[in-house]
């Protein structure tokens, strides 16, 4: 889970006891190349690397904001883009397929097979083989998304970087997000679930079993398909997700990824 070296560094670093910021790039490079990820799994729970969190906000910190070009468009910032120097031998190397319009700030993970169409990835997000980012979606700081994942047009992915305890959003293997949806607030997706277009979860989101009547938040099963809906509170009816049956065949089949686009 952590490199303990790097981790007394920058807890030495974060707490005023030493001025060596080479570090902060270490851990950087790291998430950059996939070594490490903000969210690791412990026993079946996801648990931050807090000390990765606040190397990105020292980042921050210790690095001045300079004039940088993305399209012909001068933009003011600290972060650069992931491929901002790259040359096609990198892209090659990368196994990675970024169209144009596509923005990857640098920290982020991206791994081999993955599509990112023109949406933005941001600073220690982690994506997984053979996902598909499409056009205008978000991933948030530090957010994760596992491999053969649909993540569709419009998307908003939460990502978190403080308070340093708080989880971004994870995306397990094999999911499709629908169009224009938004995961929010640290909210688990669990392997196979499929999210129709135009859900919103957060923390506070009511998850309805339909078959069972049961009421959950924070995580969405494996294998659910999740559809919006409206729960009765008072006179009025509140949004809520709902679970109306387990991913088939047919819907399997509907929300599966095209191989031929990965390659």
């Amino acid at each position: 889970m952590s490199d303990t070296n790097l981790e007394f560094r920058i807890q030495n670093l974060w707490n005023g006891n030493s001025k060596d910021t080479s570090c902060i790039k270490e851990i950087m490079d790291q998430l950059d190349s996939g070594k490490i990820r903000v969210v690791g799994k412990i026993n079946g729970k996801y648990i931050v690397n807090e000390y990765i969190k606040k190397a990105i906000l020292l980042y921050f910190r210790n690095t001045e904001s300079k004039i940088m070009k993305f399209g012909g468009i001068s933009c003011f910032d600290k972060v650069p883009l992931k491929t901002e120097n790259w040359t096609e031998k990198d892209f090659v190397q990368s196994e990675f397929r970024a169209v144009p319009g596509a923005i990857i700030r640098y920290s982020a993970y991206i791994a081999k097979s993955v599509v990112i169409m023109q949406a933005f990835v941001n600073v220690g997000a982690f994506i997984d083989e053979e996902t598909m980012i499409d056009t205008n979606s978000l991933v948030g700081s530090c957010a994760q998304i596992g491999k053969r994942c649909h993540i569709s047009a419009g998307v908003n992915i939460g990502g978190v970087l403080e308070p340093l305890q708080a989880n971004p959003v994870i995306v397990e293997d094999d999911c499709f997000i629908g169009a224009g949806c938004s995961i929010m607030e640290g909210i688990i997706v669990e392997k196979g679930a499929v999210i129709s277009a135009g859900v919103t979860i957060t923390a506070s989101t009511k998850i309805l079993d339909r078959e069972t009547g049961e009421i959950t938040y924070g995580k969405i099963p494996s294998y659910s398909v999740i559809v919006p809906g409206t729960y009765p509170s008072g006179n009025v009816n509140l949004a809520c997700a709902v679970i109306v049956k387990k991913c088939d065949e047919i819907t399997r089949k509907k929300t599966s990824i095209n191989d031929l686009l990965r390659f």
